[in-house]
């Protein structure tokens, strides 16, 4: 499964999944075929078979959830500092006009949070943050 919007997928989502795998360990035990399985579940094949291979391994235990991938750079108080900075506008921190960047972001956070992040970790903490791409008019 691919993300093109360079995020991971949702907890509910992550929540969701995790379901579907513990559904099928109680099949698996049960001796149900990977086909029988996928389709019931509505997921592919192959997702099955990787699954079976981990409940092999590790038993139901090993088709729980780990959690997000990669944890966020910036936490919860640090990301309120920032929306503090963003509210006081682009001005306010030099630039000419009343646009956020992604770059301009990434600069307010180097300099007032003294975290480095690239322009597509930027993008994924402001998209976690509720904010939103935005066009001028």
């Amino acid at each position: 499964m691919r993300y093109p919007q360079g995020g991971g997928l949702t907890s509910e989502r992550q929540a969701f999944r995790e379901a579907l795998r513990l559904e099928a360990a109680g099949w698996f035990a049960e001796g149900l075929t990977n086909q029988v399985i996928a389709k019931r579940l509505r997921v592919s094949e192959r997702s099955v078979q990787r699954w079976r291979r981990t409940w092999r391994e590790g038993g139901r235990r090993a088709l729980r959830s780990s959690g997000p991938m990669c944890r966020p750079k910036i936490g919860p108080e640090q990301f309120a500092v920032l929306e503090a900075e963003l509210d006081k506008g682009p001005i306010a921190h030099g630039w000419p006009d009343q646009t956020w960047t992604l770059a301009r972001i990434q600069a307010v956070i180097r300099r007032r949070l003294r975290v480095s992040l690239s322009i597509a970790a930027v993008y994924q903490t402001m998209r976690r943050g509720g904010w939103s791409r935005q066009a001028p008019a």
